[in-house]
């Protein structure tokens, strides 16, 4: 960087906080490298954002306090790679990948700073003098395109304007309590869900056995194929609150209740937990509420809150959430579907990249070398409906880690495994794959999984890819839906593209009507929006979405043709009318602010040493207005002082450049403003 070397200073001692600048970079570079390589990569939620904010400060920091040319953070990626290699392989498998995500952030971040400038320059130069900067402005720079907030608060410093501080505070309180509420803030992490270090030690110092969990497995097809879950009685054998373990909980007191066995999954590889209740045996009538199971060191966790006093040694009956966990368990297999089509699809290279499995939906990360397309995506959902409209048996068997590795194209074989592992394979038995020279595995979906799931394909009934993005440069993700969801996704798909095509055939009639060209525009735009936001299949959403962009340009430019040809005929009137004055200051009928601006424009074009003021009263009582000064008398008469000035006198608001400007006021004051455009213009002219 061409600066001093490091000398450990801090505080006050380190003038220009160089010392602190090398540390803040080291650091962040050591977490970007270990986040990234473990799948987690710069994003706008939870952990992604963190690690987001952690890269742009690094950024900040390197190019403003070391003064380092772009690209210093990469650079530093080989260092950190020989510095903790060994403790995390995954850095030096993946090492070429952070190099690219870290430079593709670093690039992002200072495109977005000179996006964030430009905004801030044209705002301030819209702002009427002496007024706060706008929160909303703020908080979409702050929000949308992760400007930093003191840098906001230096840019405008240097202008001499203020951000409006309690309007910007409301809405971090508003986003906040927003995302308090909302499905991004994950599952809250209970105290009572996850034994400390010291608890754990106590339970195994006291030979406590670790949880039998192999009732969740136990579940059949009974009469009618419905799923039919086994019972399972359970003893307490220890309660959990307040980080210490004790013999009892009284009523309404929230704990984690460790038994000998359960049938409740615990959250793990992947899939979410289950939720039910538990009664003590004898006692039907009182229901113990199980939010969640989580496991600790081999025990799982049961986060309940006492209805009445539960002690140590207590006899229970477990109930599952049938309905969740079925869902749950059609969603993960869907996911190993799904794993093996975008394998079939894009290739035997791609690899699974992360997953997550919630009764709603599932989520799917994998490798992929370009953006996936709309046929890719069609054909991904044709494989993964292939093998549900077969209706294959899922097999699963226990098998030892070492046996389980040499199965040919067997998925998710590297990770940390437990001996004997669990094998899941789609339509083939696990003794088939297990042979020497088999190569079952390498057409269907064989992983190592612990999770829950159906005994046959056909209840996943149904699968659509509903989202698909590209988290990083070589990483997508895709959220997928099952069942009656995928269906009524596939309905709404449909209903829309109906729609799509109504807009699409009555813009092909090119409708010589302004008013009709305008809300035929509108109409392209509120079904963009829908189209965006609606739970559809993500391959017709892409179509849909290019033909209303293509159909959006058609309208805007039929729009912007119409708006000129009747700009035109208004402005060859008043010209007429006012016979090439130096100033022509007059009422004009004017669907829309862009119409008025259009006529001041044309009159000014064709008569160039004319200034120009119109306004023009609407049906709801407002009234446009809309000028131009001729350059000649710049700048001494400007447009936005004019407009300023009567506007004022409408009880209204207007702003622009010396040279145009605009705003509007209400219709009562219609002869006072244009009394004050003219005496104005004549104090100025």
């Amino acid at each position: 960087c061409g600066g001093p070397g490091y000398r450990g200073l801090v505080g006050d001692a380190d003038v220009g906080r160089v010392d602190t600048a090398y540390r803040v970079v080291a650091d962040h570079v050591r977490a970007l490298c270990v986040c990234i390589a473990d799948g987690i990569y710069p994003g706008a939620s939870g952990a992604e954002l963190v690690l987001r904010r952690i890269l742009r400060r690094a950024v900040r920091f390197c190019s403003e306090v070391l003064h380092a040319p772009p690209g210093l953070l990469a650079s530093l990626v080989p260092a950190v790679v020989e510095v903790l290699g060994d403790a995390y392989p995954e850095l030096t498998k993946n090492a070429g990948q952070v190099v690219d995500i870290i430079n593709d952030n670093e690039a992002a971040f200072v495109s977005s700073l000179e996006r964030g400038r430009r905004v801030i320059e044209r705002t301030v130069q819209q702002m009427e003098p002496s007024t706060h900067f706008p929160a909303e402005v703020a908080w979409s720079l702050y929000g949308n395109l992760g400007f930093p907030l003191d840098l906001i608060d230096l840019m405008l410093e240097e202008k001499g304007i203020s951000l409006d501080s309690a309007a910007f505070n409301e809405l971090v309180l508003e986003d906040a309590k927003r995302k308090a509420g909302g499905p991004q803030a994950g599952e809250p992490e209970h105290a009572t869900a996850c034994l400390d270090v010291h608890s754990l030690a106590r339970l195994r110092g006291s030979a406590v056995a670790p949880t039998d969990d192999s009732p969740k497995y136990s579940y059949a097809l009974g009469r009618h194929g419905r799923y039919e879950f086994s019972p399972c009685q359970a003893t307490v054998l220890m309660l959990y609150r307040d980080q210490s373990l004790q013999k009892e909980a009284g009523a309404g007191q929230r704990c984690g209740v460790i038994l000998d066995r359960t049938n409740f999954y615990a959250e793990q590889g992947g899939q979410a937990s289950d939720r039910g209740y538990m009664t003590r045996l004898g006692q039907q009538d009182i229901l113990f509420p199980v939010e969640s199971a989580r496991l600790c060191g081999g025990y799982v966790i049961h986060e309940v809150t006492a209805v009445e006093t539960l002690r140590a040694g207590d006899r229970v009956q477990l109930f599952v959430d049938e309905a969740q966990r079925l869902a749950c368990m059609r969603n993960h297999t869907a996911a190993h579907l799904l794993n093996f089509a975008v394998r079939r699809v894009l290739g035997d290279g791609t690899e699974q990249r992360g997953s997550h499995v919630t009764a709603e939906r599932l989520r799917f990360d994998f490798d992929t070398k370009g953006p996936v397309t709309v046929e890719q995506l069609q054909q991904v959902e044709q494989v993964a409906q292939d093998v549900i409209r077969r209706n294959e048996v899922v097999h699963t068997a226990e098998v030892p880690l070492a046996l389980a590795r040499r199965v040919q194209g067997l998925r998710a074989a590297d990770g940390g495994y437990p001996d004997p592992v669990r094998i899941v394979s789609l339509g083939v038995p696990v003794e088939s794959v297990l042979t020497s020279d088999s190569e079952a595995a390498m057409q269907t979906s064989v992983e190592l999984c612990c999770g829950t799931h159906l005994l046959q394909t056909g209840a996943v009934e149904d699968l659509t890819i509903v989202s698909e993005r590209q988290l990083v440069k070589g990483v997508s993700r895709v959220i997928a839906v099952t069942g009656g969801q995928a269906k009524q996704a596939r309905e709404v798909g449909q209903c829309l593209a109906v729609e799509v095509d109504s807009v699409s055939l009555r813009m092909k009639q090119r409708s010589t009507s302004l008013p009709e060209m305008q809300n035929l525009s509108k109409e392209v735009g509120q079904l963009t929006k829908v189209v965006a936001s609606t739970a559809m299949p993500q391959w017709q959403r892409k179509e849909l979405q290019a033909i209303l962009k293509a159909l959006q340009r058609t309208a805007n430019t039929a729009v912007k043709k119409l708006e000129l040809q009747q700009a035109e005929e208004k402005a060859q009137g008043l010209l007429a009318k006012h016979c090439n004055q130096p100033l022509i200051i007059d009422t004009v009928p004017a669907d829309s602010l862009s119409i008025l601006m259009k006529v001041v424009n044309q009159l000014c074009d064709k008569s160039p040493g004319t200034s120009v003021l119109l306004l023009s009263p609407q049906p709801s009582g407002e009234v446009l207005c809309a000028c131009q000064v001729s350059k000649r008398c710049l700048p001494v008469f400007s447009a936005a002082d004019w407009a300023v000035a009567v506007c004022r006198r409408m009880e209204g608001k207007a702003g622009g450049s010396a040279v145009v400007a605009k705003g509007s006021g209400h219709a009562r004051g219609l002869q006072g403003a244009l009394t004050a455009a003219l005496e104005f213009a004549r104090s100025k002219l």
